[in-house]
């Protein structure tokens, strides 16, 4: 690797998905906001994606940057470059990679429109991974831009850093972990199809359990590992957050970081937030609160009570986000005068629970299947609380967009939750005094999620001490600033 002084450090960001273009969840949101603060300290950033279907127009618009024919397992492809704003704030430079025989496909970017994962799910990614690693080298397609520093994410980059290795004059790798919970599986024979040496193939590549790993190819070959939250970093070196692959991080465990993701507070600002009905900040939450929480019930169908708790949540409906310990819950919160208002979408017994629970309760449980924009925000604004119980969450952002909105959230005690939520402790302790900025439990069960909720209505009960709470969580700094500047002196020490 080349000595690269920080003034000229050129990072190349490669994901599956960036917002607002292609976005599952919270990695989606990382692609965009990271690079747009790394910029802001001088460096050079681009995102590299695939140019899925639905960026066809970005595609059209861009300049092609380089091309190329089919080569052995590889089908022909281009590289053209983009501008990209995003809700008109400054934006950054995408690369996008644009062949239409992996990508140009209906669907989302892992899955097709049944919900079966791409067939040719390696080969999509392993070429995104190829280029990637290119553009980190001597050999790159495009010799006007040569990336100093390759910046993978997630299972679907995870190929760049052993492609990297074999490559002269090779840029450093960094490997962040979004969540390890998903790894990039698939028959060991599809190696060959994916070019990898077949030295990488052993229990110290990518091999495990007999089968080819994207994630673990990645943790043994990349010069540094870092994942979104201190506590995440040292929840997946044991079991079970480490889903088998606790042993390679242990090993490599002084390569490895916890930075705790950002937010973008251009989106994310309840004073600037064009999705309420009225924005506010800590001046004026008290007021700002109370006309959207009265928005948010008209919206969402519930009984225009200012004086009701309103809940809500917006998640995925998985077991790992904790929804099950909400359904068992919701019937006793609704027994204590509250209201619960959902927004999300994932397993259909769990949207079907939801649903039969609203239907239970006319006025007091809103649910809506699917995703809004507008409504994610308005949740935000117009709740008193917000219920995140996941079991694992490597980061999580709606935990900070809620202390930022004065919408102190109930958390399970894991990961980027546990880094970023203060408890306000026991039930007969009072919220108006220490630094409490919301109520964490200890255990992923209902029991704890009830003893949480327990806590939060009694403090709701005194409006000085929840407006307080309000205001200390509307006070943290969650911007990406602090997160870039630890990003980049990490490729510093990579790259100096």
């Amino acid at each position: 690797m080349k000595t690269i002084p920080p003034t000229q450090l050129r990072v190349l960001s490669v994901t599956p998905e960036c917002a607002p273009w292609v976005k599952t969840g919270g990695l989606g949101e990382v692609a965009a906001s990271l690079p747009r603060a790394l910029d802001g300290l001088g460096l050079d950033v681009k995102v590299l994606m695939p140019a899925y279907r639905s960026l066809a127009a970005l595609v059209t618009a861009g300049r092609v940057r380089a091309q190329w024919p089919a080569h052995g397992p590889w089908p022909a492809g281009r590289l053209v470059e983009a501008e990209a704003s995003v809700n008109e704030a400054a934006g950054f430079t995408l690369l996008l990679l644009d062949c239409p025989t992996l990508f140009d496909l209906a669907g989302g970017p892992y899955q097709d429109t049944s919900g079966r994962d791409h067939a040719d799910n390696a080969r999509r990614f392993g070429l995104l991974s190829r280029v990637a690693a290119l553009l980190g080298s001597d050999n790159s397609p495009w010799p006007a831009w040569r990336a100093d520093l390759v910046h993978c994410h997630d299972w679907p980059t995870g190929a760049t850093p052993a492609y990297l290795s074999r490559l002269p004059g090779r840029a450093a790798s960094v490997m962040t972990i979004h969540n390890l919970a998903f790894q990039g599986l698939f028959p060991l024979s599809q190696a060959r199809a994916l070019d990898l040496d077949p030295a990488w193939l052993g229990l110290d590549g990518f091999e495990y359990w007999g089968k080819l790993s994207m994630m673990k190819g990645a943790l043994q070959f990349a010069d540094a590992i870092t994942t979104v939250s201190p506590t995440y970093a040292r929840e997946i070196q044991q079991e079970p957050l480490g889903f088998g692959l606790q042993g390679v991080l242990r090993e490599r465990a002084a390569r490895l970081h916890g930075l705790l993701n950002g937010v973008d507070t251009q989106v994310w600002n309840p004073a600037t937030d064009r999705h309420l009905a009225r924005p506010y900040d800590r001046a004026t939450v008290t007021e700002g609160k109370r006309a959207n929480k009265a928005a948010l019930q008209a919206r969402a169908g519930l009984q225009p009570d200012p004086a009701a708790p309103l809940f809500g949540t917006v998640s995925r409906l998985t077991e790992q986000k904790g929804i099950d310990l909400i359904i068992e819950v919701l019937p006793w919160l609704v027994a204590q005068g509250a209201q619960f208002v959902a927004l999300g979408q994932g397993d259909p017994a769990f949207e079907a629970r939801l649903q039969a629970l609203a239907a239970r309760f006319p006025g007091q449980v809103a649910v809506t299947v699917g995703f809004e924009e507008p409504l994610a925000h308005l949740i935000e604004a117009g709740a008193d609380s917000f219920l995140m119980p996941s079991r694992f969450e490597p980061c999580g952002l709606n935990q900070m967009y809620s202390l930022l909105y004065g919408t102190p959230p109930v958390v399970h005690a894991t990961g980027g939750l546990a880094d970023s939520v203060r408890d306000a402790g026991p039930l007969d302790a009072t919220a108006a005094t220490g630094t409490s900025t919301g109520f964490v439990f200890p255990t992923p069960t209902a029991a704890a999620l009830q003893e949480a909720l327990q806590r939060a209505l009694a403090t709701m009960r005194d409006p000085e001490a929840w407006r307080r709470m309000q205001e200390r969580g509307m006070t943290e700094r969650f911007d990406w600033a602090h997160s870039a500047a630890g990003y980049a002196a990490l490729y510093r020490t990579l790259t100096g």
